[in-house]
């Protein structure tokens, strides 16, 4: 069973700016001739590698709600310029709307659960991956998603 991680998406406002953004930086990397792999950064390295490599995602919460995943198909720790430990997640840049859930702020990031993870906006659900996101955020605040 595969383990996930959960992370604040500070600064965005909704799926389409983490997708945004995404593209900005394969563009970049594009440029600078750079592997194209989508990295983000993080101080903490996860102990549990394995469990997360064998097919988890990485879960963004965007203004209060996880809204959507993205497949880690790496863990890289690394030092700094300035000696400190870090790690590069890489993701797949495939963004996937999931159904939205309310998630309280916190800081770093956090394991999540196969079982605790919400299901993709997929299949019998895509009606509702179709819709406006701030309509599915709007309904999952009202219990109604």
């Amino acid at each position: 069973m595969a383990l996930h991680l959960l992370k604040l998406c500070v600064g965005a406002e909704s799926i389409g700016d983490l997708e945004g953004w995404i593209d900005e930086r394969m563009a970049l990397r594009r440029t600078r001739g750079e592997p194209l792999e989508q990295l983000h950064t993080t101080r903490m390295v996860p102990k549990k590698v394995e469990e997360i490599l064998a097919g988890g995602s990485l879960y963004w919460v965007i203004k209060g709600q996880i809204a959507a995943r993205q497949r880690l198909t790496d863990i890289r720790p690394f030092k700094d310029a300035d000696g400190i430990g870090r790690c590069h997640l890489v993701l797949e840049p495939a963004v996937v709307p999931v159904a939205p859930r309310p998630f309280r702020p916190f800081q770093g990031w956090r394991y999540l659960l196969e079982t605790e993870a919400p299901r993709d906006l997929a299949g019998d659900d895509a009606e509702f991956g179709e819709m406006p996101e701030a309509l599915r955020r709007e309904l999952a605040g009202l219990g109604l998603l």
